[in-house]
């Protein structure tokens, strides 16, 4: 049964060469970003080995530019292509680590107010519906602005990923937590869960081992969706100053960076930045839509 499930995987994935070519997309840039170290043919925040006479080249390909600098450098002399590399290592890390959480707080809140009902799920389903009524960003930015009004300027630069990490998450558990309590809803009334609570299974062991399983699927689906909204909300951040800081930047600081030297001719400090972040951000979102459409029979 489990080799007929993988095949059939398989056979529907190789036959959307969209998601083949979106999720190539993705397993590179991650490979490349993670490994920025080792695949960045410059190190582009150690002031020791850049220099100033460097800045504002060219594209390799365009007039006067140096064949060192496949993506030209920015006015600073750092190398383009580097700093996207190490800058979307950030990206990558705060939307993973932000969907991670916002995944296992909308499953705790969910999985609680599903099977337990009453008073846990009026206290907690009211909390989730007045964070649901203000947008994500606005939640994020409040938190993240706070804490960096609050916070020494270095001790929130030295810890500005956590930060972020943490900003996003708390705002984006809610989403999680209604399709989690709709599925235990669902999965409660089940006969399968009447015949453990009969046999005196502990209320955790039916939770975490019977009826979890049974809602990873629409989890799965949303938590890839939502990182793609996590990179860009990161992005934001970032681009409004309230992100990472330019000693170690984001794809969304580099952007911000190069926008202010947008119309001055020095294009590909901004353009190859939001290349890449909007090359990474729709693969995320296609292999995400052909996941919800592989899980779901009806449109199979």
């Amino acid at each position: 049964m489990l080799a007929k499930i993988r095949s059939d995987f398989w056979f529907e994935f190789l036959s959307s060469p969209v998601t083949v070519v979106s999720a190539a997309i993705i397993v590179v840039l991650v490979l490349a970003c993670t490994f920025a170290p080792l695949v960045a043919p410059h190190t582009p925040f150690d002031p020791a080995t850049i220099s100033i006479l460097d800045n504002n080249m060219p594209p390799a390909w365009v007039s006067g530019a140096d064949g060192r600098f496949l993506l030209g450098t920015d006015m600073q002399g750092r190398d383009v292509l580097s700093a996207m590399l190490y800058g979307g290592r950030i990206s990558l890390m705060v939307g993973l680590g932000a969907v991670a959480l916002s995944t296992l707080i909308g499953m705790a809140v969910g999985l609680a107010t599903g099977y337990f009902g009453g008073v846990t799920d009026a206290v907690l389903m009211r909390i989730a519906e007045i964070q649901f009524a203000f947008p994500p960003i606005l939640i994020a930015l409040l938190f993240n602005g706070v804490l960096k009004t609050t916070l020494p300027a270095d001790l929130f630069a030295r810890a500005a990923v956590p930060i972020m990490i943490l900003a996003i998450g708390l705002a984006g558990w809610v989403q999680f937590a209604r399709i989690v309590r709709a599925s235990v809803l669902v999965q409660r009334s089940q006969d399968y869960v009447a015949a453990c609570q009969a046999i005196g299974l502990p209320t955790i062991i039916i939770i975490l081992r019977h009826i979890t399983p049974n809602v990873l699927g629409p989890v799965l689906v949303l938590a890839m969706l939502q990182i793609a909204v996590a990179i860009v909300t990161e992005a934001t951040l970032s681009f409004l100053g309230l992100g990472t800081p330019l000693t170690a930047p984001s794809l969304g600081a580099l952007i911000q960076a190069g926008s202010q030297f947008l119309f001055s001719g020095i294009w590909w400090v901004v353009i190859f930045p939001g290349a890449m972040l909007l090359i990474m951000v729709v693969a995320f979102n296609l292999v995400a839509d052909w996941v919800r459409d592989y899980l779901n029979p009806r449109l199979r």
